[in-house]
């Protein structure tokens, strides 16, 4: 009697086991199948190690990519192929983010029912939300010079706009050799030292930790030395308070209400800001951010509150910041597939959080507001709603990097950038032109 109930006791663990085995594996079935299904060595899909069947179009219907059984074809359209590879990607993997490698499963038309079976062998018709002319623009107005331009929908979350250069055209030919950074996405896996754009961050610390910061006052000599160390500007700004300090971009106001603040007030809205976990792009995880705010050493964290020192960060996190700020305080995850319905536009994106109080972003506001008024120039942006900050880094080269960072507050275009252009020079001279550039060419092609 014993012995039949031990055996019955095995069967019913076995079954258990079994069951459990089922269930894990319908699991992975349903999440990992399309993975599985669009695994290199499926000669149904690939041709000589291709993609065989799919379309890549933008926003407005352009085709960008058709994969066939003959090859990939691209746009007819030479600066189209350039500005968009990094958003589309190249058939033989070397471009991680492209959209040829993380929609797979859309393109060749996968579904849990049929698999990859599909009667026309065609696959499927994916939309990006990148506008196409509008990423020739980017890509026209970098020119040769290394840099980067993302654009987004602060509201939707729908990246617009995603350049990244050096770049190459994939109908040409892949380069065998990324020696110059070809594959590189500049956008969503660098790291660069921000410079001043880093003080919107410094900025919202003082608005939630300094009381007094009305009445703050510095008198800028265009030294600014600190403890032996000058934090230098360009000229002498005279005497400027917290919003003047901004505006004016000065290193020594700045310097000093970075050490008022404290180093771990800087730590904690740094990563509040997002700016030190990575970002989810449709599965693809964009590089993380690093800050070091040392609370033994005044001058270096001085320097990081500026934006300078070890400070290195993300530009698409950075845009998501500035999406924040647009967005009173709440952020919005960026997506690449066009999925809007007319109730996403109304209800908006997927939220990540909130990154600032609502009071805080809409102070920011007015100080970015202020900086385009006092200092770029709102003729410089006529007919554009801006809220900006120019950024220009430090980083042992001869010529600094140029940064633009901000937003668009118009209700059919509420777009969040970022600019960046490696030893460019000033970033109000040399990247807010291309903000203004690529975002009109967004307001004519999707107004």
């Amino acid at each position: 009697m014993r012995k039949q109930e031990r055996r019955a006791l095995i069967c019913l663990l076995l079954a258990m086991v079994l069951l459990t085995g089922v269930v894990v594996f319908g699991a992975r079935f349903v999440k990992e199948g399309g993975k599985w299904a669009s695994f290199y060595g499926n000669s149904q899909i690939y041709t000589e190690g291709v993609i065989n069947r799919g379309t890549v179009c933008d926003r407005n219907d352009e085709v960008l990519l058709e994969c066939t059984s003959d090859g990939p074809y691209y746009s007819d359209d030479w600066e189209v192929r350039r500005a968009t590879v990094h958003a589309v990607g190249d058939p033989h993997g070397n471009i991680a983010s492209g959209a040829i490698n993380i929609f797979k499963s859309q393109l060749i038309g996968y579904d849990i029912l049929n698999g990859t079976y599909d009667t026309s062998a065609q696959g499927k018709r994916i939309k990006l939300t990148i506008d196409a002319r509008a990423n020739v623009t980017a890509y026209e107005m970098l020119g040769d010079r290394t840099g980067l331009v993302g654009v987004y929908n602060w509201k939707t979350g729908e990246i617009l706009c995603m350049v990244s250069t050096p770049t190459f055209d994939p109908a040409d030919g892949i380069p065998e050799d990324d020696g110059n950074g070809y594959f590189f996405n500049n956008f969503l896996d660098g790291t660069i030292t921000p410079g001043s754009t880093f003080k919107l961050v410094t900025a919202a610390a003082v608005i939630d930790n300094l009381p007094g910061r009305d009445s703050f006052l510095f008198d800028c000599d265009g030294v600014n030395e600190y403890n032996g160390v000058d934090f230098t500007d360009v000229e002498s700004h005279g005497e400027v308070d917290f919003r003047g300090a901004l505006a004016q971009s000065c290193n020594g106001a700045f310097g000093e209400l970075t050490r008022e603040v404290g180093a771990s007030a800087m730590q904690e809205y740094t990563e509040k800001a997002g700016l030190t976990e990575p970002v989810d792009v449709n599965g693809v995880m964009s590089a993380r951010g690093s800050f070091t705010f040392p609370a033994d050493d005044n001058v270096t964290l001085s320097w990081a509150g500026i934006g300078q020192a070890d400070d290195l960060v993300n530009p698409c996190a950075m845009r998501v910041y500035m999406g924040a700020i647009a967005n009173d305080g709440e952020a919005v995850q960026p997506t690449l597939i066009k999925s809007a319905t007319f109730l996403r536009e109304l209800t908006g994106g997927k939220t990540l959080g909130r990154y600032l109080e609502k009071d805080t972003a809409r102070e920011l506001r007015s100080m970015m507001k202020n900086n385009v008024v006092e200092n770029y120039g709102e003729y410089n942006y006529e007919g554009l709603d801006i809220y900006a900050k120019s950024g220009t880094a430090e980083t042992g080269s001869y010529y600094p990097d140029a940064w633009f960072v901000g937003f668009t507050d118009d209700e059919n275009a509420p777009y969040a950038f970022v600019v960046w252009v490696k030893e460019g020079g000033y970033g109000s001279e040399v990247a807010g032109p291309i903000a203004r550039e690529v975002i009109r060419t967004l307001e004519q092609n999707n107004s």
